[in-house]
């Protein structure tokens, strides 16, 4: 791999069938993403981005082509190889939140490092430094319902670096925030993306995506010049 890139896309396609019909979500393709990147990627209903951040983020593999993360080919690698992986490297965030409502702040934040067995002293520390980071230190204990929307996006950010990853891969990130809201939540990527987090996120938003420091298109799974 070339020096500084984290992520390597090459002639990747994903066919599903639906019926006697073949959806090619993805159609032969390739992508370069560097270390320390904050990349959009935009594009009409239906072409190939969610499948795109499924396969980047080791939830799902593709039918042909390779997936190399940071060198290793993850196109080939089982479901605990998968799961491995996703805890190390990469964090999520999503249009709709995901927090589990009878939890607290804190414990929603803490759940990725329960999953991965860490001890609980340490998954407290974790999760309330990873809190205070989003700025909300000082709501440890409130549940999501108590919560605006932004907050609630927060939380989920905060979730999304408590193991520390490399990579944050965000799905419509502001799709459910009011534009100032949004772009609070953009100026807590951008410093992320400034303290050496590679962010990749998928926005229908352009205003949104001016503030990655890359757009890529996609249209019928295939990358637009």
């Amino acid at each position: 791999m070339e020096n500084g890139e984290v992520i390597r896309i090459s002639g990747v396609s994903k066919i599903y069938r639906i019926g006697d019909s073949e959806v090619r979500a993805l159609d032969n393709f390739s992508l370069s993403i560097r270390e320390g990147d904050f990349l959009a990627i935009m594009g009409p209903s239906g072409s190939g981005k969610s499948t795109l951040m499924n396969i980047i983020g080791c939830l799902d593999v593709p039918d042909s082509g390779q997936y190399f993360l940071r060198g290793v080919e993850v196109s080939e690698m089982d479901e605990d190889e998968l799961a491995e992986i996703r805890n190390r490297e990469i964090g999520f965030v999503f249009q709709m939140f995901n927090l589990l409502p009878r939890m607290t702040t804190l414990r929603n934040v803490e759940l990725p490092l329960i999953y991965g067995g860490s001890h609980r002293g340490r998954r407290k520390i974790a999760a309330r430094e990873a809190l205070e980071r989003v700025g909300l230190g000082h709501r440890l204990d409130h549940k999501p319902v108590e919560l605006s929307g932004g907050e609630r996006q927060r939380v989920a950010l905060a979730r999304a670096l408590v193991n520390g990853p490399s990579i944050v891969l965000a799905d419509e990130p502001t799709g459910n925030l009011d534009s100032k809201t949004g772009q609070e939540i953009m100026a807590i990527f951008t410093d992320l993306n400034k303290q050496g987090h590679t962010i990749i996120l998928v926005t229908h938003e352009t205003e949104v995506a001016q503030g990655a420091s890359r757009i890529i298109h996609l249209k019928d799974g295939c990358l637009q010049d």
